[in-house]
């Protein structure tokens, strides 16, 4: 693989800053080899192709349907967009998908997400290396005529009427905050939640991909200081935070505190469950172990996966799983072809709202059983001899390498994985209490920072 490839395939997608690692360059090759992989090379078929709104995505976009199209395939470009109205495109239209952006990362980065048609997903080994190898023999080569054609489609209301028909919103009025951190969101709530009787306080739906007031990445909890202040200053029932591709979405309570997306996956399983009793749900090797409980208490099947959208639509796919969940905020849905989306997950949380005479925290209550650390990151020098210390040291207790190594207690458990793409070590620790959680943690930190 071309070096320059080689810096920037990851796990499940392509990413890095632009323009000395991800130029227009780059994307017309990866464009070319993305067509072959795909199969609509040479008049074998159409991709749908989207952008977020950063300031080099449109260009990006733009190269890579070039490629495309040098291959002789046609491209159907839906402009502005989400990664899961991408993703909706792609199944709607049956065709594979390519979406422009670098998802929470800072503007600095772009990044390419592919799927193939139906929304099914590509990772490393369903396909990326592939397609970064062959790309890599054709970035010194000379791309010939363009071939294919390229129709522009809006695709923007037609998404939106989609995900309101999966989870309607009705009952009582809710007030909700929704920031979109200058992403995505921005282009793409607004023309969801008008359809729905709510009354929505918008936070920085502007789309500006410098991220003006701050990083579109809710999963840093700094980001979501405006969001409180917005829920407490307003009254308002509850507050949606966006990242910048509005893939994931994140949920504050009534008076700003966040909702764990361990308890949302419960939510939305046991939602599942009520009309689809013994149903098979998803969750990750970090969400808390209140989620398999309550979906086995409901009559469902849990199945607990590694962590990476790529692992869990497959595993998706193998078990016929009607939803999955994971910690980072990732939710996916059977009936929105398999994949994630941040604005099916907000409205199947308002949906059970609205149906209650309830504040947020009241109906989350039973869904939040224990106490968590939240993930906790090291740097390492090496992460497998440092797992090693671990599996000697926690010897006694039950362990299992699903994912990194989790070990587990009557009262309490933790899972410690190395970073895909830096040297650190992530860990997150769940008790029967705060103080067992703390006791855990710091002396499962300690032998980590040794």
């Amino acid at each position: 693989m071309h070096p320059r490839f080689a810096a920037v395939t990851k796990a499940y997608d392509v990413r890095g800053t632009t323009p000395d690692q991800l130029d227009t360059e780059l994307a017309l090759a990866f464009g070319r080899a993305y067509a072959d992989e795909v199969g609509v090379s040479d008049g074998g078929g159409s991709v749908v192709v989207g952008h977020d709104m950063r300031d080099s995505s449109p260009e990006l976009a733009g190269a890579i349907a070039d490629g495309i199209r040098a291959q002789g395939g046609d491209v159907v470009l839906i402009g502005l967009a989400s990664t899961d109205m991408l993703y909706a495109a792609s199944g709607v239209l049956d065709l594979p998908g390519v979406m422009v952006t670098a998802s929470h990362n800072p503007a600095g980065y772009n990044g390419f997400k592919v799927c193939r048609a139906g929304a099914r997903p590509i990772g490393f080994d369903t396909g990326l290396s592939a397609i970064a190898e062959a790309a890599s023999d054709l970035l010194d080569q000379p791309v010939g005529a363009i071939r294919g054609t390229l129709t522009e489609q809006d695709f923007l209301e037609e998404y939106a009427a989609l995900v309101v028909s999966l989870a309607p919103v009705s009952g009582r009025r809710l007030k909700v905050v929704v920031d979109a951190g200058n992403g995505m969101a921005g282009h793409t709530a607004s023309a969801v939640l008008d359809r729905l009787d709510l009354d929505v306080v918008p936070l920085y739906f502007e789309l500006d991909g410098t991220f003006p007031n701050h990083e579109a990445n809710p999963l840093d909890s700094s980001t979501l200081v405006d969001l409180q202040a917005a829920v407490r200053e307003h009254g308002a029932d509850l507050g949606l935070a966006f990242d910048g591709d509005a893939d994931r979405c994140f949920v504050v309570d009534e008076s700003g505190e966040p909702v764990a997306p361990s308890a949302i996956t419960a939510l939305i399983g046991s939602r599942y469950l009520a009309e689809q009793p013994g149903a098979t749900i998803l969750h990750n090797v970090i969400c808390s172990k209140a989620v398999p409980e309550i979906v086995a208490e409901n009559g469902g099947t849990p199945v607990r996966t590694p962590v990476g959208h790529s692992l869990i639509k497959a595993e998706m796919a193998r078990t016929d799983a009607v939803f999955g969940g994971e910690h980072s905020g990732h939710f996916y849905f059977r009936d929105f072809y398999l994949a994630d989306s941040g604005m099916l997950a907000a409205l199947h949380v308002m949906g059970a709202l609205a149906e209650t005479d309830g504040t947020v925290s009241a109906l989350m209550e039973q869904y939040s059983r224990y106490a968590a650390s939240g993930e906790i990151n090291s740097k390492v020098a090496d992460a497998q001899e440092v797992i090693g210390r671990l599996v000697e040291a926690y010897a006694e207790h039950d362990q299992d390498r699903l994912d990194g190594l989790t070990v587990t207690a009557d009262t309490w458990w933790f899972n410690v994985r190395a970073s895909n793409t830096e040297p650190l070590l992530r860990l997150n620790v769940e008790g029967d209490d705060e103080a067992t959680m703390a006791r855990v943690r710091d002396a499962a930190l300690e032998l980590i920072r040794r």
